[in-house]
């Protein structure tokens, strides 16, 4: 039965990770019905399977992402131009993390303790759900349509975003879209610049819950967790694939919507 689980959840983090609509939240609520036991392994659980949804996004922008291919991602000859412009992305990368990395390590487990309910996850899906249907009625002009030239500051600023996803319910990649487009980018840059963000961040919260959990579960336990990463790296493979070209003509009021009614099912059904 715990393998199967495994397969739902693993699935259930796939599809939702890179979504604007809570992959935290969605694995709180379904954990109703798919637990797995103890709880400490299952909070560790749903945080080290982002890993396989990590993978989905080096595997999908690998030429994009490594300055070291021979080729670039539209298969043309790699120069040096092309290389320092991978590096470029890559520092304003890194200065978007620092928030969350210094945040993460300083609240990690007191958002473990206090914030991981039902009752928070529906008021964030609800609020956020607003706030994505409101912004989406304002007309805005992209005024950064380029990752490798965007602000440093900008940059930083699209990372303060993202740790409002610690609340539970919130997702990480609505906040840091919503924040990116807020800050002055076009929808799909915004999403991009989301998806190479949760690179380091996701892989920094991997680790961190490996090194605390590292002599605590079994090698079954450890097992289950390679198979919900393996999961969830095929199924985000092909959401994000599927995200990005619907984007490019469509807006995320349907992201906000949806948001909404799941969050007033919660407060309903399970508070």
């Amino acid at each position: 039965m715990e393998w199967l689980n495994v397969l739902i959840l693993g699935i259930i983090e796939g599809i939702t990770e890179f979504l604007p609509i809570s992959s935290t939240g969605h694995l709180i609520l379904f954990h109703r019905w798919f637990q797995l036991t103890p709880e400490s392994f299952q909070n560790a659980f749903d945080v080290c399977i982002q890993l396989g949804a990590i993978l989905a996004v080096v595997v999908l922008y690998f030429r994009r992402l490594n300055p070291f291919c021979k080729k670039d991602q539209d298969g043309e000859k790699m120069t040096p131009r092309k290389r320092r412009k991978i590096v470029l992305l890559w520092a304003r990368v890194l200065v978007a993390v620092l928030p969350a990395m210094v945040l993460g390590l300083l609240f990690d487990d007191l958002i473990d303790q206090y914030l991981f309910s039902s009752k928070v996850v529906a008021i964030a899906l609800i609020v956020w759900g607003i706030v994505i249907i409101l912004m989406e009625r304002k007309d805005r002009e992209p005024r950064f349509d380029n990752l490798e030239v965007l602000p440093y500051k900008i940059a930083l600023g699209i990372g303060f975003f993202q740790c409002l996803a610690m609340i539970p319910g919130t997702s990480r990649s609505a906040a840091t879209i919503i924040g990116a487009m807020v800050l002055g980018l076009s929808r799909v840059e915004a999403a991009e610049f989301s998806f190479f963000l949760a690179i380091p961040t996701m892989l920094g919260a991997t680790l961190l819950k490996v090194a605390k959990n590292l002599g605590s579960f079994t090698s079954g336990q450890w097992l289950l967790i390679a198979f919900g990463g393996l999961v969830s790296f095929i199924t985000a493979y092909l959401v994000i694939k599927a995200f990005m070209a619907y984007i490019k003509n469509h807006d995320f009021v349907p992201f906000g919507i949806y948001r909404i009614v799941l969050g007033l099912v919660v407060l309903l059904f399970f508070l």
